[in-house]
């Protein structure tokens, strides 16, 4: 009996795909859907952008983007937060915020989902930090802890209420502890 060879997608290919709800992403070569934000997880993934952004916006520093599907390296992923230094925004022709990002994010948060691989979130995470990412948060509701990622540190995790997690240089003046972000989910 003669297989037939299975076709492998490329990325180019796997872009001029419809976008999904919730996001297919292109990880080696395979698309894999995330899994549908639930309450925890959307809760927190909505105050967190909406604080980076109060914090940085009106200086024009910073823009934190929720969904934001990020397209390099071979892979093309959607982190939670994908937060940009604004001197690295892809602009269109007319000065606005481009549609796609062809760059990894400068800051990538992940929020971990009750049935989500916690390695396949920390892959995304060393990815990103392969191609540029100063730091990765991965975010765990369900422990009340966070895994900071940096290419110069080992990973640190923040499980304390009192704990001031770290954030890149570049947002050096945002100051969030572990208590804050997870008071999030009881206001």
């Amino acid at each position: 009996m003669v297989q037939s060879p299975i076709k492998v997608m490329t990325l180019a290919e796997f872009l001029l795909l419809p976008e999904t709800k919730p996001a297919n992403e292109f990880i080696d070569g395979k698309i894999i859907q995330k899994p549908m934000p639930q309450g925890k997880h959307s809760l927190i993934q909505s105050e967190l952008t909406a604080n980076i952004n109060g914090a940085f916006k009106p200086q024009r520093l910073v823009r934190a983007f929720s969904e934001l599907r990020c397209s390099f390296g071979g892979r093309s992923t959607v982190p939670d937060v994908a937060v940009f230094d604004s001197d690295r925004i892809p602009r269109d022709e007319n000065g606005d915020i481009a549609n796609m990002f062809a760059i990894a994010p400068d800051w990538a948060i992940e929020i971990l989902s009750p049935d989500q691989s916690q390695t396949k979130v920390t892959k995304n995470i060393l990815h990103c930090l392969q191609h540029g990412t100063q730091m990765g948060w991965l975010i765990d509701p369900a422990e009340r802890s966070v895994l900071v990622y940096s290419a110069e540190r080992s990973i640190q995790i923040f499980d304390a209420e009192n704990d001031v997690l770290p954030v890149p240089e570049f947002v050096k003046d945002f100051d969030l502890t572990l208590g804050d972000l997870f008071k999030w989910l009881s206001d």
